[in-house]
């Protein structure tokens, strides 16, 4: 049987996901098998694994901190927004159905069952679980049958850490009003309180800790700084994506489509010099790129009516046509490129839509979602990016729709799907617009590299200094980086004895 413990927060995006990797690499370095776990995740950024199961990203950033394969029992129930007040449904890796907020609140504790059979999974096949809440355990409105907060921590019989980002301002008010929201027997489960993000001279908060250490009665076992360490995100708060960006040599412009999903698809780029990836959501801020990406949504047809709303449509096809730019679409952005996009079965709005016509394909909605991991290599390129020719790739698909195409070239061609050799063609390339429905194209050795390159050369810009990178082993070093930081700023003494006791 496994010790477990757990990582609430006070607010959305108070870094328990980033704690939580942490301590995964942590249990590990120190000889633990360990294993991440959230009961349910709403996020719009998922992953297919070896089994063709789809979860949420944190969890798999979770695992691999964890030095473990991911796995759906990590994350069992996985809600996917497809607008306001909907979400699709994801049970065990495989889609349940949409349901709009109030009838699963109605119908969440029927899961529990789920819940409890992937954590006792775990349960025995590691030393440490390491539990992740969801935005507050204080939600009053939400507190009666939760799922994946207090109530998950009494399911699971496991101390709560509570973590609360200072970087807002308000950290001690936002601390005691969670603890004195929670009933007597929840505020006596947390054993510990951590303040994350902080900037400044520690010595200036610990009048502050102390009090607040008398008010609620749980000790402050660490102040964390606010760290500089890239590790994945997962949804639309990340800093990543709202910072806005200097245009460097190489320019790469993503969409930033209100239902994106997947964006981690692009963060290798940053990791290459003279390369800016920039985040743009308007006319005035794409400017003149070298390369447009159309990223992942979760409603296609939806978010290319934003870009035609809000004019982005007419600029990408100009620069398209100017056969200059390239314009890449990966998963939804590859459906935006074509003809036609057809929903018969209303899986995202119904009916049909005309695309962007860059790509003479089409698209047809259906109701089984394809879950796939996949590895290939680029087709012949021709063009400004005939240097990506043959290079190999790995990554996954995961999407509802079949795209047929016409008069376009293949762009990749996949020899290696969930395990099995095959020998089939996937994407679409027409001079210099391409599309692909492979999320992680771009992120085994070489790929973006290769891309940068070919930029720079078409601009006649020197790219011999360009280094192959490995992305996995710059992803190791990052959490290992996390984990010493973890150390310096947390008492692990207290964390251990808090694991040993229980609750």
């Amino acid at each position: 049987m496994a010790k477990s413990i757990m990582v609430q927060g006070t607010m959305s995006n108070a870094g328990k996901s980033l704690f939580t990797a942490g301590l995964c690499r942590v249990f590990k370095q120190a000889g633990y098998k360990v294993a991440p776990f959230k009961s349910q995740n709403m996020a719009l950024n998922s992953y297919i694994t070896k089994e063709g199961l789809e979860m949420g990203r944190a969890q798999v950033v979770q695992a691999e901190a964890a030095g473990q394969e991911p796995s759906v029992l990590m994350n069992p129930i996985l809600l996917k927004p497809t607008n306001d007040q909907g979400s699709q449904v994801i049970v065990n890796g495989e889609v349940l159905g949409n349901m709009n907020a109030a009838d699963y609140f109605k119908y969440k504790t029927r899961l529990i069952p789920n819940i409890m059979e992937s954590y006792q999974t775990l349960d025995q096949k590691n030393d440490v679980i390491v539990i992740e809440g969801a935005g507050s355990p204080a939600e009053i409105n939400l507190q009666e049958d939760d799922i994946v907060n207090m109530g998950m921590a009494k399911m699971a019989k496991a101390p709560v850490l509570l973590v609360a980002d200072i970087d807002r301002g308000g950290v001690f008010a936002s601390i005691y009003g969670t603890v004195m929201l929670l009933s007597e027997d929840e505020r006596e489960m947390i054993k510990g309180i951590v303040i994350n993000k902080f900037r400044g001279d520690v010595e200036i908060l610990k009048p502050g800790l102390r009090m607040i250490e008398e008010k609620v009665n749980i000790p402050v076992i660490g102040v964390v700084p606010y760290l500089n360490i890239d590790i994945e995100d997962e949804d639309s708060l990340s800093e990543r994506i709202a910072v806005d960006k200097i245009v460097q040599a190489v320019d790469i412009a993503v969409i930033r489509l209100p239902r994106m999903s997947n964006f981690t698809d692009f963060n290798v780029f940053e990791l290459i010099p003279g390369v800016s990836l920039r985040y743009v959501k308007s006319m005035a801020e794409l400017k003149n790129p070298d390369m447009i990406i159309l990223p992942g949504t979760k409603n296609t047809m939806a978010d290319l009516l934003w870009l035609r709303q809000s004019g982005l449509e007419a600029k990408i096809k100009k620069q398209a046509a100017d056969g200059e730019t390239i314009v890449f679409g990966v998963c939804g952005g590859y459906q935006m490129l074509g003809e036609t996009l057809e929903d018969p079965f209303s899986v995202e709005e119904g009916g049909s839509l005309t695309g962007m016509g860059l790509l003479d394909m089409k698209t047809i909605f259906s109701k089984q979602k394809t879950r796939t991991q996949v590895e290939g290599r680029f087709s012949q390129l021709d063009g400004v990016l005939s240097g990506l020719s043959s290079i190999r790739f790995r990554g996954y698909e995961i999407h509802m729709g079949v795209t047929e195409t016409g008069d376009t070239e293949p762009l990749t061609h996949i020899d290696i799907e969930s395990g099995l050799q095959v020998q089939k063609t996937e994407g679409a390339r027409k001079r210099n617009v391409m599309g692909s429905y492979v999320h992680g194209i771009f992120d085994e050795e070489g790929v973006a590299v290769a891309i940068a390159e070919c930029l720079l050369n078409k601009k006649g810009l020197d790219s011999t200094s360009l280094k192959q990178l490995s992305y996995k082993q710059y992803k190791e070093q990052q959490y290992d980086r996390l984990a010493d930081e973890i150390r310096k700023n947390v008492d692990m003494a207290a964390i251990m004895n808090i694991l040993e006791a229980g609750v």
